[in-house]
């Protein structure tokens, strides 16, 4: 899996690239290098692939979020009951 870093880098390379040939293509460099440079790291962080989870990883999630918790008020408990039965009858429909 690749890091944040490294999606971040590679968006940077390639704006500043995209930049310097716009630079030079409209005469102003330092203009177009810094700007492909920003656009490049917004893009380079928001690229990130679908992480596929493994079965057993899949399950001990889903063991893990279904566990009730301890500490949790009755009133919450009820709230959140009420809201999965919502969601499971507009799911129905």
């Amino acid at each position: 899996m690749a890091s944040k870093s490294k999606h971040t880098g590679l968006g940077i390379a390639l704006g500043a690239a995209l930049g310097a040939v716009l630079g030079v293509m409209a005469g102003h460099i330092a203009i177009w290098l810094g700007l492909g440079i920003v656009i490049g790291m917004a893009l380079g962080g928001t690229i990130r692939r679908a992480e596929t989870e493994c079965p057993e990883c899949a399950a001990l999630r889903r063991a893990h979020e279904d566990r009730p918790n301890e500490g949790r008020l009755s009133e919450n408990r009820a709230n959140e009951d009420r809201a999965h039965e919502v969601n499971a009858k507009q799911l129905q429909n």
